[in-house]
């Protein structure tokens, strides 16, 4: 712990380049900007974290010159950083690589984070297809490929382009593969109004979907109340949750939708130690979660998955966004019939 004390800090930024554009209903993406965080001990050991931001989402960015300053202050005292994650709690992305790169550096620095990375065979994750937003041509073709690929579990973005084009990808999808053979999730990113969420809601549900992510804005938790309540989709709870980081606060959001999921993704929720929490009060109210990543890129990903596979989840994770890029960084993860699988 002494050497670990002595550890130092630094960050270096980096940009990856999408291999074709990805839609959301809050724009298109073309790049995505990271920062590496190290921490390099006296004996030359190194853990590497990632500090992963999207623009627009993360509550801790605003500009690359006001995030640079709070890493910059954060690698003058790393060692006082790790011990109190509290001192990051309003910057999530931040303390999610913190606490990748400060376990890494605990487990040797060779990219092990959690014990599920030390399982003698690995582990498998199951997760889900994701298909973005586009012109109804584009999502098609991710869809036969996903169905090519193996994948028995899809999520469509859902509410940039015609909701009845939306619907009828759909049931493209369910008239060939029943809910005993496919999994088809929804998210809507907070697209939907409240004028009429509950009519596309109902439509929705005439396709057998497993749920429906984050269909109203965030932010308006009795409206959500009700319709986490009356819905006849399954809501989960996304955006919900980003900026909601004290305790206190989490149960009450918690309680007062009771959503029949909840998502989570470390660096918009508090880091492992934030999502941690999240699990653990979600779990003691009987509320089902999954962890996706947030476009992060191989680095934060390894971490993540390694987190996610200690809980040997059973749901379809989120977590199959390695291959979004044109380049990335080396890491033991690979796609097979649906299934995240690291293998060293």
């Amino acid at each position: 712990m002494d050497s670990l004390k002595q550890a130092n800090a630094s960050y270096e930024a980096f940009t990856l380049d999408f291999k074709r554009p990805s839609g959301t209903s809050r724009g298109v993406l073309t790049q995505k900007k990271g920062w590496k965080l190290l921490l390099t001990d006296p004996d030359g050991t190194t853990g590497l974290g990632e500090c992963s931001v999207i623009p627009g989402l993360s509550p801790d960015y605003v500009s690359d010159e006001q995030y640079e300053q709070k890493l910059a202050e954060v690698c003058q005292n790393p060692f006082l950083f790790t011990q109190n994650p509290a001192l990051l709690r309003d910057y999530p992305s931040i303390l999610f690589g913190l606490e990748s790169a400060w376990f890494d550096l605990l487990n040797g620095g060779r990219q092990i984070y959690f014990d599920s990375a030390k399982r003698p065979s690995g582990f498998n994750i199951p997760i889900n297809g994701l298909i973005w937003m586009g012109d109804p041509g584009y999502m098609q073709d991710q869809i036969e490929e996903k169905l090519d690929a193996g994948f028995t579990c899809i999520k469509l973005k859902v509410g940039a382009i015609d909701f009845k084009q939306e619907l009828k990808l759909l049931e493209g999808i369910r008239s060939r593969y029943d809910a005993s053979k496919m999994i088809l999730r929804v998210d809507a990113n907070g697209a939907f109004t409240m004028e009429d969420v509950f009519w596309k809601l109902e439509e929705l549900a005439q396709l057998n979907l497993h749920s429906i992510e984050q269909p109203i804005k965030a932010g308006s938790w009795n409206y959500m109340k009700v319709l986490c309540k009356k819905t006849p989709l399954p809501i989960a709870l996304d955006e919900e949750l980003i900026g909601i980081n004290e305790t206190n606060r989490k149960i009450t959001l918690l309680e007062t939708i009771n959503p029949q999921y909840i998502i989570l993704k470390p660096s918009l929720h508090g880091g492992f130690s934030g999502t941690k929490e999240w699990i653990e009060l979600a779990d003691k109210r009987k509320i089902p979660w999954w962890i996706t990543s947030a476009l992060e890129s191989n680095i934060g990903l390894n971490a993540i998955a390694q987190f996610t596979a200690n809980y040997n989840p059973t749901l379809p994770q989120g977590l199959g966004t390695g291959g979004l890029y044109e380049t990335n960084f080396d890491a033991p993860l690979r796609i097979e019939q649906g299934n995240l699988i690291y293998t060293r």
